[in-house]
């Protein structure tokens, strides 16, 4: 008995391989096949969403005391001493986390836009989930951020894992990871036009014909899985709003430079409070700690700096404010979301930098009021305006923004106007400063990604790759007779010069020896005195974008190639023609799989 059942299980195990190895070919063979993936990928996304979401809700009902419908952010007032201990000790969990990482040598969990950007959509499961769980950790603990890193790290990791299962080229990879983080903001927003453009702008880097139907087949699915589930945790509402008339939108243009400025002063504050942090003195388990308490501080002045900031900014878009008031709620929410990212805590920017700009939105209009610039700006249509603005400066993705308030509003007018100040943003953003948020991160660890797209295949195209070995040698003691006699005169390029150990001395071209051996009085000349590029060399890391601007700066058609530049030993030689016509075909791959 025990037998059978072993044949037909192993029968059935057999089956499930062949069918799985049928549904690879399918998917692989047929792009039609990517649109079914596609809804089951939303799906899982906006079911990770709403549990993810409920999770934090239930921590903070049960340390705070709230209420279980009321959001965080919304109360008049929390418990002080649940405010003073709970960041504090969600902050070192994480501080034991981050030094158990660093004790074991782990390393930095990828994001969804390096993982498109860098490692062509590969995107570990195992790492996706620790992020997730630290972006609950923290938020449920109180600390100053966002769900949405949380979001998106799962629903692009669940994506990134179902298509390496299934064997994905790499350009539908990427696709598919586009198509988890487009479900997660969906659901997060109950907005799919929102997450289908945040996938184009953010996480693949471009909008095609080709993307369009699997990344809107997952937004759609997860906001309707969300909305049956329990109700999208970031959904906004807004009244009935006035008419954008054509004379406003220079004061709407205004908002969008101002907030484009203010961006890039949070983001340069993040880098300040980065250092301050990262002091050596101060231990790794207890720098959460130091931002946690930081924050109860702030709570206790304050609970709209708690969490995302989704009760609080329900309750600020559309109720009257002092001045003041809005002033201290931005300058602690800023403070509070800074702090708690440079001390440690995992979480996102994206619903904190909408709440800040709604606010910022909110007082510019206040002030245009008083001093009678434009009193007919209306104060909800400028607060969506900032809200929008101030996204597109930290996060990224005008279209983006400017779908999200559509999908608020409804209304074409009010959108038209923010689409119109969003672009100016991030003109300015661009032009001036060059990164949003997240690339600004990645670039502070060494990376020069600025957008999503694909530029893996270009660290994949090394010197390395493209170098021949077959390299010509002369010792640079030889002279130009010994050097004809070795070598026949026209065969080749030119020669390696080399010292003791193949050490890189020059390269004398074959040109220059073919001159030489014109000159009978030359041929006692030593071969070094026809050296050239002796202070020029490849590396074998080099990508060939650094290898073409070597070319370049020292106007050679043939470079050698050293193991490294302390040795100096020569390991190879590269051709500039040919370095240049492959870096041509995988610029053109790289494209046509972004175009069909």
């Amino acid at each position: 008995m025990g037998e059978a059942s072993r044949i037909a299980g192993s029968m059935s195990y057999g089956r499930l391989r062949k069918a799985a190895a049928r549904l690879r070919a399918l998917v692989r063979a047929y792009d039609i096949f990517l649109l079914p993936l596609a809804l089951i990928i939303g799906v899982i996304a906006g079911s990770t969403v709403t549990l993810v979401s409920e999770i934090a809700q239930l921590a903070h009902v049960l340390i705070y005391g709230i209420p279980i419908d009321v959001r965080l952010s919304a109360n008049a007032s929390v418990n002080p001493l649940a405010a003073a201990i709970a960041p504090a000790s969600g902050g070192l969990i994480l501080g034991v986390m981050e030094w158990s990482r660093r004790r074991w040598k782990i390393a930095h969990a990828v994001d969804p836009i390096e993982a498109n950007a860098l490692r062509g959509g590969h995107l570990s499961i195992r790492d996706s989930v620790v992020v997730t769980t630290q972006t609950l950790i923290s938020n449920g603990a109180g600390a100053s951020v966002g769900l949405e890193a949380g979001y998106t790290q799962i629903g692009a990791g669940a994506a990134s894992l179902i298509g390496r299962r299934l064997n994905l080229r790499r350009s539908d990879l990427r696709l598919m990871v586009g198509c988890g983080a487009a479900g997660a903001i969906s659901a997060a927003f109950g907005a799919p036009l929102t997450g289908a453009f945040y996938a184009f702008e953010l996480i693949l880097g471009v909008y095609s014909i080709a993307s369009a139907a699997p990344i809107l087949a997952s937004s759609i699915s997860a906001a309707l899985i969300a909305n049956w589930l329990g109700g999208a945790p970031y959904s906004l509402e807004t009244s009935h709003l006035a008419a954008v008339a054509g004379e406003q939108y220079p004061s709407l243009i205004a908002l969008g430079l101002i907030t484009g400025l203010l961006g890039i002063a949070i983001i340069r504050a993040s880098t300040l409070l980065d250092r301050l942090f990262n002091r050596k003195w101060l231990p790794i388990w207890c720098k959460p700690v130091v931002g946690g308490l930081c924050i109860g501080a702030m709570a206790m002045i304050t609970p709209q700096v708690l969490g995302a900031g989704h009760g609080a900014m329900v309750l600020d878009l559309n109720r009257d404010m002092a001045t003041t008031a809005i002033l201290t709620v931005v300058v602690l929410k800023l403070g509070a979301c800074l702090i708690s990212l440079a001390s440690g805590f995992r979480g996102g920017l994206f619903f904190a930098s909408l709440f800040v700009g709604c606010l910022i939105g909110k007082l510019y209009a206040v002030l245009l009021h008083l001093t009678s610039i434009d009193p007919s700006l209306d104060a909800t249509t400028s607060a969506l305006t900032g809200m929008a603005c101030l996204g597109v400066a930290i996060v990224g993705g005008p279209l983006t923004m400017s779908f999200l308030v559509l999908e608020m509003t409804r209304n074409l007018e009010v959108s038209a106007g923010v689409l119109t100040a969003c672009f100016v943003t991030s003109v300015a953003v661009r032009g001036i400063f060059g990164h949003s948020f997240s690339t600004w991160r990645l670039h502070l660890r060494g990376e020069t990604v600025r957008s999503a797209n694909d530029v893996g295949w270009l660290r994949n195209l090394t010197v390395e790759r493209m170098m021949r070995t077959d390299v010509a040698l002369i010792a640079d003691t030889a002279t130009v007779a010994e050097c004809l006699a070795e070598f026949a005169a026209g065969a080749g390029q030119a020669r390696i010069i080399v010292g003791p150990d193949n050490v890189y001395r020059g390269i004398i071209l074959a040109g220059e020896l073919n001159v030489a051996a014109v000159d009978i009085e030359a041929h006692g000349t030593p071969v070094l005195a026809y050296a050239k590029y002796a202070d020029t060399f490849l590396l074998p890391a080099m990508n060939v974008k650094m290898a073409m601007k070597a070319f370049d700066q020292a106007e050679a058609d043939m470079l050698a190639v050293v193991e490294n530049a302390t040795s100096r030993k020569v390991i190879g030689f590269l051709n500039e023609s040919y370095a240049g016509r492959r870096y041509v075909e995988e610029l053109s791959r790289a494209t046509n799989s972004l175009v069909t």
